[in-house]
């Protein structure tokens, strides 16, 4: 029962994936070099955390999605348009 479970868990995250696109997490610090190279970057922004608040930042570039989670805010670039999301979740 425990391995059929762990199948079905499996092939929901590998859905998610899919679904999704590809996702690349970055620290805060390349995820701010990454918006330094776009003219104009829209950002997702999202407040989460339950014990202690986090910062959670998504960003698409040249075809990919990149991601970051901080314990502080960053700080965007002049001209950064910004969506403020109730929500931001990435698989895995």
């Amino acid at each position: 029962m425990a391995a059929g479970g762990a199948a079905a868990a499996a092939a929901a995250i590998a859905n998610a994936i899919k679904a999704s696109g590809v996702v690349v997490r970055v620290t805060p610090t390349n995820f701010q070099t990454i918006l330094r190279r776009i003219e104009k970057p829209l950002v997702v922004f999202a407040e989460g955390g339950f014990f202690s608040t986090n910062y959670r930042y998504l960003v698409s570039y040249k075809g990919l999605a990149f991601f970051t989670k901080s314990s502080g805010q960053l700080l965007l670039p002049n001209g950064t348009e910004t969506i403020v999301a109730k929500k931001i979740w990435i698989p895995g």
